[in-house]
């Protein structure tokens, strides 16, 4: 049996992760705050004996010590995954709403995670983010772009503590020969997405199933590829496994749409009588986002098998339950 510590384990991608690990017998440490993370997505993984629910703020000096007996426990994998990420300004959740929390967790967070990596010869994985090419110039975005990004803009405090979390990955490996996976995530969506965080897909699905207008920022012509979150949990676990060392690897569907499509297509599956609302493009939004992923396709045999219109059917199935 080995032992996973999942920070943001709560979250929407980080409660599937430790499904699937606690599927394949593993002890899985969970630690999370709660500050974006919903409680309800793991609250039946609670009576697993191979499961630990530690609410600690990993960017505090003293989290691991009065939280974590590391003397007793050998961590094996340390998936550090906890960090705010809705795009939404006025979202209490979002990254605009919580930038010192953000850059802390990103930056002094992953130092800390790294610290105890290096102490249990864990390998570390850091949940990077597509965002990290910013509005890029370069499309398909491939691992060797360095990104477009507006150092002070709105986005930012999200943006560049991700390429800084990349960079303190790389210098422990190199200083310490301590082996990093660095993932960077495109968008994701499936059940369990927070509806308040500003994403497209729970804020149109939501708008859909209460037949209310759906709001497009822009003129809709934009462009995003969506990944399915099955597929992006195996991406992960496959990179996580791997030997490519402090190697930044795309994890997303290389397959493009234009937001109004993805709008239309939301309410042709709920059967909605919405309509369509435009409003002002937020500033630095990217207009043109999709992964390259032939790394990820020849070094991990990965690519993703859930196509949008299925994925689609069972995230809104899940939020018609929750609603």
């Amino acid at each position: 049996m080995k032992t996973y510590l999942i920070t943001g384990g709560s979250g929407f991608i980080g409660s599937f992760i430790c499904e699937k690990l606690l599927a394949e017998n593993n002890h899985i440490i969970c630690v999370d705050n709660f500050i974006t993370g919903q409680r309800k997505n793991i609250e039946h993984l609670l009576s697993n004996p191979n499961f630990t629910l530690i609410e600690a703020d990993v960017s505090k000096p003293d989290w691991i010590e009065s939280t974590l007996n590391v003397q007793r426990t050998t961590l094996n994998f340390i998936l550090h995954l906890a960090s705010p990420a809705g795009p939404n300004p006025k979202s209490p959740k979002s990254y605009h709403a919580l930038p010192v929390e953000t850059y802390l967790v990103n930056s002094i967070g992953t130092h800390y995670l790294l610290e105890l990596a290096k102490k249990h010869n864990a390998v570390f994985l850091f949940a990077s983010t597509s965002e990290v090419y910013g509005d890029p110039e370069v499309h398909p975005q491939p691992e060797t772009y360095w990104g477009h990004v507006n150092p002070i803009g709105p986005r930012a405090i999200y943006d560049e503590s991700k390429r800084f979390g990349e960079a303190i990955c790389a210098a422990w490996s190199r200083k310490f020969g301590l082996q990093t996976r660095i993932a960077r995530i495109f968008n994701t969506y499936g059940p369990r997405m927070n509806p308040d965080d500003g994403r497209a897909i729970p804020l149109f699905i939501q708008s859909s199933i209460n037949h209310q207008p759906l709001t497009i920022h822009g003129d809709g012509h934009q462009t995003r590829s969506f990944c399915y979150v099955d597929d992006q949990v195996e991406g992960l676990l496959k990179l996580l496994r791997s030997d490519l060392n402090a190697d930044p690897v795309n994890i997303g569907n290389p397959v493009e749409l234009t937001i109004k499509e993805l709008a239309d297509t939301i309410i042709r599956l709920t059967g909605s009588k919405s309509t369509v609302q435009y409003n002002k493009l937020p500033e630095d939004d990217p207009e043109r986002r999709r992964p390259d992923i032939s790394k990820a396709k020849k070094l991990l045999d990965w690519e993703p098998k859930v196509g949008l219109e299925e994925g689609l059917k069972k995230t809104i199935e899940y939020f018609r339950g929750a609603n």
